[in-house]
């Protein structure tokens, strides 16, 4: 499978980035094609709400930014993973202006599965980002492969890198 990884902190060397690269590892190892984009250096603005992907765009969005690296990888992706940091109780930033800018298309054509990986210095502040993910996956039609969320005490351990491993199980 062709799995698409966006990955949101900009913390390179943060909890969300580690869970995100042991996604990648572990799709990686099981035969899957995996490709990691780290969202949160991008420069991806917000939707303008211009209507010109619905009329002269065709499909396309009038922005030209690096959301256009995007759009290829996500038409071609059957597994989708976001991987974002709670910083106040929903998806950050980073990582809502690209699933916002998929406005333009729809929805992701090929995208089957989704999973999502959380971090937070902080226990219980997932509930929203988690009801997001889930109306995303309904709205694209995109079955639930799993949710990881790992607050302060689990970051980088061993139990999240196993629970990451049976998301990639269920692919």
């Amino acid at each position: 499978m062709n799995i698409l990884i966006l990955q949101a902190s900009p913390r390179a060397k943060g909890n969300t980035a580690w869970m995100a690269e042991e996604m990648k590892n572990a799709a990686q190892a099981a035969g899957h094609q995996a490709t990691l984009v780290d969202v949160s250096h991008k420069k991806i603005a917000g939707c303008l709400a211009c209507e010109y992907c619905h009329t002269k765009g065709n499909g396309a969005c009038i922005q030209n930014d690096d959301m256009q690296q995007l759009y290829p990888l996500m038409a071609q992706a059957d597994v989708l993973v976001l991987a974002a940091p709670i910083y106040y109780f929903t998806l950050c930033a980073q990582l809502q202006a690209p699933i916002q800018r998929m406005y333009c298309v729809g929805k992701p054509a090929k995208v089957q599965k989704m999973a999502l990986l959380l971090s937070s210095y902080s226990p219980g502040v997932y509930d929203g980002a988690k009801a997001e993910y889930r109306d995303i996956c309904n709205y694209w039609g995109a079955a639930d492969a799993g949710i990881v969320t790992a607050n302060n005490d689990e970051q980088k351990t061993d139990a999240v890198k196993a629970r990451i491993a049976d998301i990639v199980a269920k692919l």
